[in-house]
């Protein structure tokens, strides 16, 4: 690895543990209703929509670790069963919610807005340890934005989050105005496994196991980075971090180097693309540290690992509750990096992550 891609690390005081992906339970319309306008929260009922109906992720998902449903149920169990144990700092809460994946623009819009809205009121002020990824309608826009510049106001908030198999590649110029407004404010573009489920997640078709699904994930996180670098998209919005959660790591260089290779050829194309992706990449793009998909020895794991162009791309993360080996940190990591992984590089990474050193 290199240590000259990236601005280092802001000073600290002291050492920071930040988990950079936890998810708590999926909301329920009876949680949604009361953050909603009465409208929708009537519309919510009359079209029968509950918690399946948001779930856009297999029902044969990983186990909960450990095996009770309370741990998520609310901040205090989440508190007990994870913060607290694991002395945290700070936890960001993805949603795993379908609220994205709705035909409705404006239904969509509804759900993502009263998702935020009841992450902040059942989870946020419930504990100064949270911070979550705010959900946007990625199929309007132009209310995904005013949903932005409604949470500017509130740090607790430090992503946006975005499934990884949408409607249409992520770089596709339509969703450059929620960039914008994200970067604008600080916040950071997560990418999450899930989708619509009205496309393939392979270009073969679809797959009929669990273990097909989960190890072709690199397929499409390829494909969105690739769209996001190749449209131009960080010519334009040069701030913008972008967080790949739960995708793994050994694909990453591989890509990098074949995409800079073949830009090399085809960069006629391109012509807004003025260095070689592999330095846009490792610029702009995260990873989070679970589920590592590498080599279980640390000697073959450390290979990999410094095949990345610099260590600042790791972000420590538990995906907790779901369970994996290890604490998150990937085999093969040298020791002198553990302490950065699990707090330095989220700073640098999310601005609008402010912490107080007590």
């Amino acid at each position: 690895m290199t240590t000259d891609t990236l601005m280092p690390p802001p000073a600290k005081s002291r050492l920071w543990r930040i988990d950079c992906d936890v998810h708590p339970r999926l909301p329920r319309m009876a949680d949604l209703a009361p953050h909603a306008p009465r409208y929708w929260a009537q519309m919510f009922d009359y079209r029968n929509i509950d918690r399946q109906e948001l779930m856009t992720y297999p029902v044969s998902t990983l186990p909960f670790r450990p095996q009770d449903p309370a741990d998520v149920a609310d901040a205090a169990g989440l508190a007990r069963a994870h913060l607290d144990p694991l002395a945290l700092d700070a936890a960001i809460l993805n949603v795993l919610s379908g609220a994205q994946a709705a035909y409705d623009p404006y239904l969509s819009t509804a759900l993502c807005e009263a998702t935020n809205r009841w992450l902040a009121a059942d989870w946020l002020d419930r504990d100064p340890r949270l911070r979550a990824s705010a959900l946007v309608p990625f199929q309007n826009p132009e209310a995904a934005v005013a949903e932005i510049e409604r949470l500017a106001q509130d740090k607790r908030f430090v992503q946006i989050l975005a499934v990884l198999g949408g409607e249409k590649p992520l770089g596709r110029r339509e969703y450059w105005p929620i960039y914008k407004a994200a970067a604008a404010h600080g916040f950071a573009l997560g990418l999450h496994p899930g989708g619509t489920n009205r496309h393939a997640p392979t270009q073969s078709g679809f797959v009929a196991t669990r273990v097909e699904e989960v190890s072709l994930h690199p397929q499409t996180y390829a494909s969105q980075v690739a769209s996001l670098v190749a449209e131009g998209v960080f010519q334009t919005i040069p701030d913008l971090r972008v967080v790949l959660m739960e995708s793994g790591i050994s694909w990453l260089p591989g890509l990098m180097w074949r995409m800079s290779k073949d830009w090399k050829g085809a960069r006629i194309e391109v012509p807004w693309l003025e260095e070689p992706p592999y330095d846009i990449i490792a610029r702009h793009f995260r990873l989070t540290t679970q589920p590592f998909d590498g080599p279980l020895d640390s000697m073959s794991a450390a290979k990999v690992l410094d095949q990345l162009p610099d260590p600042s791309m790791l972000l420590w993360s538990s995906d907790f509750p779901h369970r994996h080996n290890g604490d998150g940190m990937p085999h093969g990591l040298p020791d002198a990096l553990h302490d950065a992984v699990r707090g330095a590089h989220a700073l640098a990474t999310y601005p609008r992550l402010e912490l107080r050193d007590v």
